[in-house]
């Protein structure tokens, strides 16, 4: 086997095998057994024996029959720090009725053996100690129940958390609008999860019959963008004529010799700028059409790329499951990526808080950037996750182009492209990946440090950050549309990621205008798809909640229908667009080493067939005029006068 291959591998191995290393070091340090089982404010975990902690009062106590999580005060919340300021107990059972007295609580601890005031307080003594006050919950005590799998015992009425609500739904004036929204989804929810599946089969239809149509949304785009950009630029034109014969007296009411001084100098200035407009304008527009001129036949290869796109749906129709394993995929690991988190949240060494005397965990010395590695580990595996699904479907499309006799394709040439993913390039798709998080981070620590210092920094530094961000954007997207053509390139040639993404790049250097056609052309044809499959479904929408007389209660069930739709279509388009840059550069690699003479058979598609015969039968009708021209030419060159005198008689 390739040794390069065997050391991309093992690098893959080394970030999964560091990533699981932050899971392991919480579950041998207590963290997540902390979380998961829930700990008092003392560093003592519910439901198991505890060792003492040096220099904390109430620790090493058994709680082996003490399972649960009780709050004194649940509803001391910190809004800032959006967590609990209240002292935590373990206790052996939540108050399942509201305890309005002490006695109450007395009675509760001596039937049911769960103590709710501190440990070192008699239960049968709390009506009459005075420590009762700060030490025994907040009466009333509300109503609980434990919460699943985390063992806290969380009020049954939720009202108390209203003011933490209230900080975070701060865009509502009115909470009667807020009731009256959530109301409109409540009762749509049939009607909401109808629509969001609608939006998944248009999404899915469009993939197939998007072929069919390309070529009239391509050349209506064509025409509106060359008619608006004429008639943009006479108007332009129209202003700036009118303006020199007319003028506009918009000038105030002022003496007449200052009023006419004013009114020449407005004039000009106006004149002046609607020149330099109609100029720009111009010049725009001409170059538009000279690029047009030269691209018609480049339009005409996007249009047979999307065609070819359609055929491979309907022969490869897996591929339209892809959105929805990357999300499992994705939303798996995020799930992983919080709970570990939430692990690290609670590991570390036992520290008492001065401000409230309660025991906190936190990491300290070098351990305390083990948070920081885990964001860099989720913007990392995240970007590796979508890198897996750009290769998994360059290898299915890379299989279906170079396989002659479409009859003959694998029986599943997806699972055979994930084969050789899992087998040789989880290296290559790993460096990719890599790559870009180079830049997302640095990107991102620029966007945080831009919010936190909004209205503070003064204006060369904010124009700075911003140019750094776009850079950065710019710099991400050129990046990921290389590593997508670098991991075709590896589907096709089975080289290492460097190499791929070499030939890529030479390859689409060769073909830049081609390129850059498609990517114009093609992504705002994408684009118009995704506005036609939300619209589509918030017409439908609109339709089917029109019996709701409350035209309020329309407004949030229609935001999430549009916003799932267009999230859908996005995620099912953005495969169709891989497969279109997929087949580019396998139809460039074809007419780069193949020319259809017998021995050097083109591999293409019929209908891109026929785009090369239409090209080669132009440049053989431009080949033949320019020789024509060149005889003319030379004829003339060979006519030499008769000279003066030389007549004959």
């Amino acid at each position: 086997m390739d040794p390069k291959r065997l050391s991309s591998s093992s690098q893959q191995q080394v970030m999964l095998r560091k990533k699981g290393s932050i899971c392991g070091f919480t579950i041998v340090t207590g963290g997540a057994a902390r979380l998961v089982f829930g700990y008092d404010s003392y560093g003592n975990t519910c439901g198991q024996r505890n060792e003492p902690i040096e220099g904390v009062r109430l620790t090493g106590l058994d709680h082996t029959d003490r399972k649960f999580v009780f709050f004194l005060d649940p509803c001391n919340i910190d809004i800032v720090q959006r967590k609990i300021k209240s002292v935590a107990l373990c206790v052996s059972l939540c108050p399942a009725k509201e305890l309005k007295t002490y006695e109450d609580l007395k009675r509760f601890a001596m039937v049911n053996g769960s103590e709710l005031c501190s440990y070192e307080l008699a239960a049968h003594k709390y009506p009459g100690l005075p420590e009762r006050i700060d030490k025994c919950p907040k009466l009333p005590v509300p109503p609980s129940k434990p919460l699943p799998v985390f063992n806290r015992c969380t009020p049954v009425d939720v009202s108390c958390y209203a003011k933490f609500a209230e900080a975070v739904v701060t865009f509502v004036g009115d909470s009667s609008v807020l009731h009256r929204l959530i109301a409109g989804v409540a009762a749509s929810k049939e009607i909401i999860i109808g629509l969001c599946v609608l939006a998944l089969a248009l999404s899915m239809i469009l993939m197939v019959i998007i072929r069919y149509i390309s070529a009239v949304l391509v050349w209506i785009l064509t025409s509106l963008v060359v008619l608006g950009s004429l008639a943009g630029t006479g108007v332009l034109w129209w202003l700036y004529i009118d303006h020199r014969l007319y003028g506009n007296d918009t000038s105030p009411k002022l003496p007449k010799e200052a009023k006419e001084e004013m009114k020449a100098e407005l004039s000009a200035d106006s004149g002046q700028a609607l020149l330099v407009y109609a100029v720009s304008a111009s010049v725009f527009t001409i170059i538009l059409l000279l690029l047009m001129l030269f691209m018609r036949k480049r339009v005409a290869l996007t249009i047979a790329l999307f065609h070819v796109a359609g055929k491979v749906f309907i022969h490869l129709p897996l591929l339209t499951l892809q959105p929805f394993v990357t999300f499992l995929a994705l939303l798996l690991f995020w799930i992983y990526w919080i709970l570990v988190l939430l692990f690290l949240g609670t590991s570390g060494n036992p520290e008492q808080n001065e401000e409230t005397g309660l025991t906190e965990f936190r990491l300290t010395g070098p351990l305390q950037y083990l948070t920081w590695y885990h964001a860099v580990g989720l913007v990392w595996i995240s970007e590796f996750i979508l890198a897996c699904q750009q290769m998994t479907v360059a290898g299915a499309v890379v299989t279906y182009y170079f396989t002659r006799d479409k009859n003959r394709l694998p029986v599943t040439p997806i699972l055979s492209s994930v084969l050789r993913l899992v087998r040789y390039h989880l290296g290559t798709v790993a460096k990719g990946s890599f790559i870009i998080t180079l830049v997302k981070i640095p990107r991102l620590i620029l966007m945080y440090i831009h919010n936190q210092l909004k209205g503070r920094e003064n204006v060369c530094a904010r124009l700075l950050l911003k140019m750094c961000i776009c850079c950065l954007w710019c710099l991400e997207k050129c990046l990921n549309y290389l590593n997508q053509n670098a991991y075709a390139a590896t589907a096709i040639n089975s080289t290492s990621f460097c190499t791929s993404a070499r030939d890529a790049f030479v390859i689409l250097v060769e073909n830049a205008l081609r390129v850059a056609t498609i990517n114009a052309i093609g992504d705002f044809v994408l684009f118009l798809a995704k506005i036609l499959i939300m619209t589509s479904t918030a017409f439908a929408g609109v339709l089917l909640l029109n019996y709701q007389r409350d035209y309020t209660e329309w407004l949030l069930p229609l935001i999430i229908v549009c916003l799932f739709s267009f999230l859908v279509a996005h995620c099912f388009l953005s495969i169709f667009e891989i497969v279109v840059d997929v087949l580019f550069l396998c139809f460039a690699i074809d007419t780069k080493y193949n020319d259809g003479t017998p021995g050097k058979e083109f591999f293409m598609d019929k209908a891109l067939m026929e785009f090369v015969e239409s090209s080669r039968r132009l440049g053989r009708a431009a080949e033949r005029g320019r020789s024509r021209v060149k005889e003319a030419v030379s004829e003339g060159a060979e006519m030499k006068p008769m000279a003066p005198g030389t007549s004959s008689a």
